[in-house]
């Protein structure tokens, strides 16, 4: 990591709290270097785990269409946003049990939300809320703006590319993306951070929030490689998320590692690594 200097530490609280690094706008591109490097190093671990979480997304697009739940496909793509960090634990793990030179552990890596349980239960808790929140609104905009209209799989793209589908994509979109962006700022180094050492929710959360204020530029380049990422994982009918959502999962730890500097009293989060 690159040597940091009081200067560029901006503290999250006025006690003794921890503090983010400011850094420079083209750094996410490191994140990423890093993260391809942990995800080369374990591949079964990475590229298993992305592979199971593509296909739950595909078999409940898949669902959708082939029920006619044309009003839950945008809520379905935004869920990965919102539910992506959370879904991330296990690449977190992975990439902090290669920086502590232990061994490859899958299943230590499928249960390392188990060291700080009470804290990332919380948060996953807000995040799936948000979801629900968001299918509840997507469905609304869909009765508002496209009334009754109802399709099977092969009616979809009839449907959304007609004149009257035009109002429900833009103001999905818009909606969809200010809380996407929303998600992301209270949760960019959230569940790292509560992975990796004993704080609480509003800590961590609080710690998120500073750390894009400190650095809007490169967390807004984050963001939209991470919104890039999903969107062609979308467009690959899921299979470029196999690889994507590992490569992001990975880097969104080297991110939280490069960013947040913890006072020395912080513990680790117990039973993480076991």
């Amino acid at each position: 990591m690159t040597a940091t200097t009081e200067e560029s530490l901006v503290p999250v609280f006025s006690t003794p709290s921890p503090a983010v690094r400011r850094v420079p706008v083209d750094r996410p591109w490191l994140w990423l270097q890093r993260g391809a490097a942990d995800l080369a190093a374990t591949p079964s671990i990475s590229l298993g785990y992305g592979l199971a979480l593509a296909g739950v997304g595909f078999l409940a697009t898949a669902l959708a269409l082939l029920n006619g739940w044309l009003a839950l496909l945008l809520p379905l793509t935004g869920g990965f946003m919102l539910l992506a960090p959370l879904l991330a634990v296990t690449f977190y793990e992975s990439s902090r049990r290669q920086e502590q030179g232990l061994p490859p552990d899958a299943h230590a890596c499928l249960v390392a939300w188990r060291g700080n349980l009470p804290s990332i239960a919380a948060f996953g808790i807000v995040l799936l809320l948000v979801h629900l929140f968001w299918v509840r609104l997507a469905t609304l905009l869909y009765a508002l703006l496209l009334g009754g209209a109802h399709a099977g799989p092969e009616g979809v793209a009839a449907v959304l590319l007609t004149p009257a589908a035009l109002p429900f994509l833009v103001v999905g979109t818009v909606l969809g993306a200010a809380l996407a962006l929303a998600t992301f700022t209270i949760s960019v180094v959230t569940l790292p951070m509560l992975l990796d050492r004993d704080v609480g929710v509003f800590m961590a959360v609080a710690t998120s929030v500073t750390a894009v204020r400190a650095s809007p530029g490169a967390m807004l380049l984050w963001a939209g490689l991470i919104s890039g990422a999903v969107a062609v994982g979308m467009a690959t009918l899921f299979v470029g998320l196999i690889p994507l959502l590992p490569l992001i999962g990975h880097a969104s730890w080297h991110a939280y590692r490069d960013v947040v500097r913890l006072p020395a009293a912080t513990g680790a989060a117990g039973g993480a690594l076991s």
